[in-house]
């Protein structure tokens, strides 16, 4: 059975705390800097501190083979639930990410100097922490993606923090960039398990690994996860952008080097070992990468003159032995990686701290210009000469242990049927560790004490060198005590393994073998190879090589080249290119999946066409025909645009379809009206803008669009098919307690799209406003007001009759547009014909008096008229929530006030009120934009709201009565 399965399941809370914490933590180092250095490094690891002690109380019960989890539903129906769970491996990472994190603050209080924003720095490190947690600690792969996409971002701005260097910005930008892209990789492939699974629960698919290595989708789904577990552990081609990394300052480097950024790769292919790994698939991809990411990085390290660079291609080597481990795809060789991952964090962040002091107190990391340094600086010469002693895989030493069990899993594992190979490269790469570790010793430490140093080195306050310290402390007891690591390994390997571990025992003995032979071989070689160092680093030097960044660079390079050749061949600005490759795009794509067949055969035949519908028909199709070939006359456009839109409109009512019939004839008089406004300003044509040929290719691409479109629905109408329909004719009045169900529908089943459509209408309005603002406030104002229009203006521009008319009009559209909207929830109406219709009366004041003389009698704010619409609209929605119900849920009930008869009221008034005080504002602020270019076009204000002015009239006539 498996272990995950037969473990004790409990639930507790106390894990979203955990995970949120640094979230939530990140909020008080900006404002804690204020308060001084000190304040903001407490207030930092406080939250540190409570996830810390959290975990640790859960520990007991994890120790004991119980599961913690927890589950808050978010999207259920998309499989997205807010899900955690912590067992042995999970606990085994936290503790890591909290523990190491808390040093890393302590030590980076006393690193950063006082001209770097400690606030900003500690704001990152807790971003970067709770998103590393996140992956660790996620139950559910959809909220993993979202944790382990954080990680690449925080750490983007922890290794460019120092954004005055060249080298960090473009060192943030390559670790981004690689494994980002590994990150999208890797999303596909967890969605495939989840979809062979059935689940996007982690613990539902680490129970289905059989059902997962029998799938078809087996390969694909594992070769996407291994190029985001690559790209994040810097494995073999992806191992370059590591060392660039180093341009953070070194409290990131430690951090992200020992226990996070790049040991989530190893938990991933970890985490995900009962589900991939027993294939030679998973053998020969996962093992090969190892080791050869295992030998390279080592022998990279070894001729680094930088200390941070020499330490990263130690650690690109070091996960490269523990990918090699996990890809063996044996019990005993994850027992072996989950120890090593203890030890390497371990030293390697100690070294990393070390090599911190070094450069902080001597002001160089150059191996060159250092050596003696061990009478200089005693306490960092014991500690990381003990540090590198471990890497090394020197006995009495955590490292060793590690090193001698991966030595002894190499010995007795074949490769392409050679008994030999793993265990000659094994060794090899052991040796390369050795030799590059006593490097880091010997030519930093030892040898005479130089006059020449950047600054004198001596050691440093206490606060710096107790985070290492500390460390070095574990690397010692673990070393010495091995037995006291050995329940968390038990416990953490029996979560990647899923099932019963072999019988072990961690100690410092394991008698006569062959990876003592081979741990030999290694430590004398290594130091033989140190020996010869200076004449190998001159043929290094020498040697012709592949240099990663100049590749990537180039790669870059080519990529943003083609990129901006696409651009520019594709982005011209020409709107018909666009709709050409979206309209001709989509048809030929239609046209593939149409003959690709699944379409069910015909259930209906075609109604008999009554002669008068035909009519209409072929008065719609003359009307489009005309518009392609008249659209350069504006006026007779827009003309048929009217024939078009009014056909529309009777072919609503003629289905039976009211409001719709409403809405067209609404929109269409507003449109038509606002573009007749408009054509005052603009030629009476347009310019010939495209060629003979290209109308022709628009044009058939347009007829096969068009006819794709009538094909689809054609073959939809003949053919029975589930519609939700139903569903909205059956619950209208119970759910929504209004008989029209296209108003209910708008208000409460689909209200959230109502919502968003008034919000993007009322953007819309104030983006005319502010781009009719700006464009008057140009040459375009300038040329208004040098340009005649007295020759192209009527005589009789604001007619007696036209006023009158509307003036009568005005009180009677706004009755009826009342009407409409009081209507709308159990008639054809409601609150967004309703302000087209009080739009419409409003408008034709404006056509019959004036832009000027009717806006200087406008009393209302359209902006707070859009403004009041959305709020009251979303505070409608929110109200549902004091109910229990989901947003913008309607509530109704009926009242009975004598003699009135019963009438209903439902909270859906209120959302319709603000529909339509958003759509009056949105229309009218869009006229007011066209009266603001009347204005500048010179249009007097009329005294009186017609040409015919009594006063001056009686004026007139009086003064001939005298005469």
């Amino acid at each position: 059975m498996n272990g995950q399965e037969a473990a004790v399941v409990v639930n507790d809370p106390s894990l979203i705390i955990i995970a949120l914490l640094p979230f939530i933590g990140a909020l008080l180092p900006g404002m804690m800097i204020r308060a001084g250095r000190n304040a903001c490094a407490i207030f930092t690891a406080l939250p540190t501190v409570l996830s810390l002690i959290m975990l640790l109380l859960l520990a007991p019960s994890v120790m004991a083979g119980q599961i913690i989890t927890v589950e808050l539903s978010w999207l259920p129906q998309l499989g997205l639930s807010v899900a955690f769970f912590l067992d042995g491996l999970g606990l085994l990472f936290a503790a890591m990410i909290l523990g190491v994190g808390l040093l890393i603050t302590l030590y980076a209080r006393f690193y950063l100097s006082g001209d770097d924003p400690m606030g900003q720095f500690y704001t990152y490190l807790l971003l970067f922490q709770g998103a590393m947690l996140g992956i660790v600690l996620s139950d559910n792969i959809l909220l993993l993606l979202i944790f382990w996409e954080l990680t690449s971002l925080s750490s983007f701005l922890l290794i460019g923090y120092w954004k005055h260097l060249p080298e960090g910005r473009q060192g943030a930008r390559m670790a981004l960039a690689v494994t980002a892209a590994g990150g999208l990789a890797m999303i596909g492939g967890m969605l495939i398990l989840g979809e062979i699974v059935g689940s996007y629960k982690l613990t539902d698919i680490l129970g289905a690994g059989e059902a997962i290595r029998a799938s078809d989708w087996y390969m694909p789904a594992l070769i996407l996860i291994l190029l985001g577990a690559f790209t994040k552990s810097a494995q073999f081609p992806f191992h370059f952008w590591l060392p660039h990394a180093m341009a953070a300052p070194t409290p990131v480097s430690a951090y992200l080097h020992s226990a996070t950024m790049v040991k989530a790769g190893v938990f991933l292919m970890a985490r995900m070992w009962p589900v991939l790994a027993g294939t030679e698939a998973w053998f020969y991809i996962v093992t090969t990468t190892g080791l050869v990411t295992m030998v390279l990085g080592a022998l990279i390290a070894l001729f680094k003159d930088d200390l941070k660079a020499l330490l990263a291609f130690s650690t690109v080597s070091h996960l490269g032995l523990l990918t090699m481990l996990l890809g063996f795809g044996t019990p005993m060789a994850a027992v072996v990686a989950v120890f090593h991952i203890i030890n390497h964090l371990t030293f390697k962040a100690a070294l990393f701290m070390t090599a911190g002091i070094i450069d902080h107190e001597a002001h160089t990391r150059d191996i060159k210009r250092l050596g003696g340094l061990r009478t200089l600086m005693p306490v960092t010469f014991v500690l990381g000469t003990i540090a590198a002693l471990s890497m090394a895989g020197i006995p009495l030493l955590n490292g060793f242990l590690s090193k001698e069990m991966m030595l002894e899993e190499a010995s007795h594992t074949d490769w392409a049927g050679s008994p030999w190979a793993l265990p000659v490269l094994a060794t090899l790469g052991a040796l390369l560790s050795v030799a590059y570790s006593f490097r880091f010793i010997v030519h930093v430490f030892f040898g005479r004490v130089r006059e020449d140093y950047p600054h004198k080195p001596h050691d440093p306050p206490f606060g710096l060198w107790i985070a290492p310290a500390l460390l070095v402390g574990l690397v010692v007891l673990i070393g010495i005590l091995p037995h006291v690591a050995e329940p968390l390994v038990r416990v953490a390997a029996g979560a990647v393994t899923g099932g019963t571990l072999p019988e072990f025992h961690l100690k410092i003995w394991h008698g006569i073998t062959p990876a003592l032979y081979m741990s030999v071989i290694a430590v004398l070689a290594g130091a033989a190879l140190l020996a010869a160092h200076r004449p190998l680093d001159r043929a290094w030097i020498a040697a012709p090589r592949p240099e990663a960044k100049a590749i990537f660079d180039g790669l870059v390079g080519g990529a943003v080249g083609l990129s901006r050749w696409v651009t520019q061949r594709t982005h011209d600005g020409a709107m018909s290119r666009y709709l050409a490759i979206f309209v001709g795009s989509t048809t030929l794509l239609g046209y593939l999946a149409w003959r690709g067949g699944g379409m069910p055969p015909q259930t209906r035949e075609m109604l008999p066409v009554p002669p008068l519908v035909l009519v209409g028909w072929v008065l719609l199709l003359v009307a489009a025909g005309s518009m392609a070939l008249m659209h350069r006359n504006r006026f007779r456009s827009l003309v048929v645009m009217g024939v078009i839109g009014l056909t529309i409109s009777v072919g609503f009512v003629y289905l039976s379809a009211p409001d719709l019939a409403l809405t067209q004839i609404s929109v269409e008089t507003v449109t038509i009206m606002l573009l007749l406004l408009a054509l005052h300003y603009m030629p009476k044509a347009s310019p010939v803008e495209s060629s003979a040929g290209r109308r022709i290719r628009d044009g058939v691409i347009a007829i096969a669009g068009g006819a794709g479109v009538g094909a689809l629905a054609l073959m939809f109408l003949l053919r029975d098919t589930p519609t939700i329909s139903d569903y909205h004719l059956a619950n209208s009045y119970e759910g929504g307690g209004g008989t029209n169900v296209v108003n209910v529908i708008l208000v409460d089943f689909r209200g959230y799209d109502t919502y968003g459509e008034i919000i993007v209408l009322g953007i819309a309005g104030l983006i005319i406003y502010a781009v009719m603002k700006a464009l008057l406030n140009g040459p375009a104002a300038r040329k208004l007001r040098n340009t005649d229009y007295s020759l192209d203006r009527s005589r009789d521009r604001h007619p007696l009759m036209m006023v009158i008319a509307t003036r009568v009009m005005m009180p009677i559209a706004i009755l009826v547009g009342v009407y409409i909207f009081l209507r709308g929830h159990n008639q054809p109406g409601g609150g967004f014909v309703a302000g087209l219709v009080v739009s419409i009366a409003l408008l034709m004041q404006y056509m019959a008096s004036g832009f000027a003389w009717t806006q200087s009698r406008q009393k209302i704010e359209y902006h707070a008229m859009i403004g009041w619409g959305v709020v009251i609209a979303g505070l409608t929605g929110a109200g549902a929530w004091l109910g229990g119900k989901p947003f913008l849920t309607s509530g109704y009930d009926y009242f009975h006030f004598p003699p009135i008869e019963e009438f209903e009221l439902a909270t859906a008034m209120l959302f319709d009120l603000g529909v339509f005080l958003a759509v009056l504002g949105a229309v009218m602020l869009m006229l007011y934009s066209l009266s603001r270019i009347a204005r500048y076009a010179g249009e007097t204000v009329n005294r009186e709201p017609m040409d015919y002015d009594p006063s001056a009239d009686r004026t007139t006539r009086t003064t001939k009565e005298q005469e």
